[in-house]
Parts: structure tokens; sequence; C-alpha cells
């Protein structure tokens, strides 16, 4: 919304020379200076030289050695200084902080200039990570409010003629008729925090629903395991004793209607079983030996003794 005003700047260029020395030939030098001059030459080369690039060799070694010697006590020095690890913001965090910053940074300015003491701030940006959280209105509501007190007492007649109630677009028609450019980015930074708190409102309230949502989620699927497994072990145990029913089409059914009337289908369940489930008197066995074969009163017992057992069952 407004342009970044703090991104100034200054690029300087200096001017380096130096003065070159220079040499003239003498030609009023004698053929016996020349000679002389010639004679001490050839003398450094035998003799001084091995001296002087071994002199030059020390040197040279000696100044890598304490380049070296510097460069590690500078890398030791960076390496066991602690670190402090940069906050990083959400996007809507992260506007809101700059926005925030920006207001707090004209207020400063303008108490300065008006002989007023800046008031103690109660909203701390690192309580911005990991995420805008509702309690945190507050403290910036009250540390904007505090500017807005610097403002009035500075500028009684401009602040006067704006009404609170303004609009984001009157707040911005005014700061633009604003000849004191502290006062003028204080009052666009105040919009932008006003809609930045809005966006993070905005954002905060989309993951309390998501998360709602979540925890919804999972407990229906708990839920659902749970009555999954409650299901397997009365299927299990019908199993286990050999009752003549099918145990799964038995429990299945019962726990269909459990949805709607738990009472009710618990009643049936362990009073008469068979409405969920036919008795299957085929798989009775006879009896006397198998000389008696199954009767429907076999099958009305069946079904009285698997009820019996079902009201008796823990699972």
């Amino acid at each position: 919304m407004a342009e970044d005003i703090n991104q100034k700047i200054m690029n300087q260029l200096d001017d380096v020379s130096s003065d070159l020395p220079s040499f003239q030939d003498d030609n009023n030098d004698s053929d016996d200076d020349f000679e002389k001059l010639l004679n001490d030459f050839i003398f450094a080369e035998k003799h001084d030289t091995p001296a002087t690039e071994s002199t030059t060799q020390n040197q040279e070694k000696s100044e890598a050695t304490d380049n070296h010697t510097a460069l590690k006590a500078e890398t030791e020095e960076v390496s066991n200084t602690p670190q402090t690890p940069a906050i990083v913001y959400g996007p809507d965090e992260n506007e809101l902080v700059q926005a925030y910053q920006n207001f707090m940074a004209s207020i400063n300015e303008i108490a300065a200039a008006h002989g007023l003491k800046m008031p103690d701030l109660v909203f701390e940006p690192e309580r911005l990570v990991p995420n805008y959280k509702p309690s945190l209105g507050w403290r910036i509501n009250e540390d904007t409010m505090h500017g807005w007190d610097i403002m009035l007492k500075s500028f009684p007649d401009e602040i006067a003629s704006l009404s609170p109630n303004s609009s984001d677009e009157e707040f911005l028609n005014f700061a633009e008729r604003q000849k004191d450019p502290d006062l003028q980015l204080a009052i666009i930074s105040y919009v932008e925090i006003l809609i930045d708190v809005e966006n993070c409102e905005i954002s905060y309230e989309e993951r309390r629903l998501k998360a709602q949502r979540k925890r919804i989620e999972r407990a229906i699927y708990e839920e659902y395991q749970r009555r999954r497994e409650r299901k397997q072990r009365f299927i299990e145990a019908l199993k286990k004793y050999n009752f003549p029913i099918d145990a799964e089409r038995l429990i299945n059914n019962y726990f269909k209607t459990a949805n709607k009337d738990p009472k009710g289908a618990f009643d049936a369940l362990t009073t008469n079983p068979a409405v969920y489930a036919p008795i299957e008197v085929e798989k009775i066995k006879p009896r006397m030996f198998g000389l008696i074969k199954p009767t429907p009163e076999d099958g009305i017992r069946e079904n009285h003794r698997i009820g019996v057992f079902l009201k008796n069952f823990k699972a």
C-alpha cells in the first residue's frame, strides 16, 4: 500500500589519487662515474642477490604466516560467537510486523521532535511465532492507542479534523494531505496494521476451523475403529462356541439398528437374536447319538441360549 520509504541508500564514491615517483637521466655524468656505477652493480649481483632473495622469501613467509594466524583467529572468533537464529514469520504475520515497526518508528520520530516521551510498549513481535493469536490483539491495540495519543499531542489541529470512525480510505486521504512525513507514514502504517490484523484474524479462524474439523474426523474415525473392534469381538465369541447362527450377519444387523435405537436393539439382541439372523437349525447337533434330529423347539432353545450368552458377554 505505502511505498517503503526506509529503503534509501546513499552511494558515495571516493576518488583515490597517488603520486608516482619520476626518474630523470643525468646526462652530465662522466665515463668514470658510469664505470663506477657499473662495477657497483656487478658487485651487488654477485654478493647481495642471494641474501636479498633469502630476506625477501623469509619476509613473504612471515607475512603469509601472520595472515594465516590472523585468518584462523578471526575464523575461530566467528565460530565461537553464538549465532542468534533469525525469526521467521508467516506471510500475514510478516506484513503485520512490518506495519507495526513502521508505525512505531514514525511515532518515535514524532515524539522526539516534540519533546514527548515514548510509552512502554506491550506488544512483542516475537510472539507472532509460529502464528498470530487473538490474545495478541489487545497488545497491538494498546500500543497503537499510545501512538495516537502522541500524534494528538503533537498535531492537535490536524488530528482534530479526523474522525476516529473514519474508513481506511478516509485515513489514507487524510495522510496524503499531511506535510509532515512522519505523521503521514504513521497514518498509513496504522491503516496497514488494521488490514494486517484482520488478515491474521481470518487466517487464525481458518486454522481453528481446520483443526476442529480434523479433531471431529479423528473422533469419528476412532469411534468407527472402536465399533469395528467391538463387532469383531462379538463375532469371534459366537464363532468360538459354534452357535447355530450366522455370527457376522447377526452382529452387523444389530449394530445397524443400534445407531437409531441402542436400548431397543440391545433388548432384541439379548431376548430374540433371531430377528437379526435366523437360527440355522441344520447346524444344531442331533441328540441321542444322532438318533433324534433337530426340531423347531431346538431352534427356540438355541435362540434363547444365544441371547443369554450375548447379554452376559462383555465386549
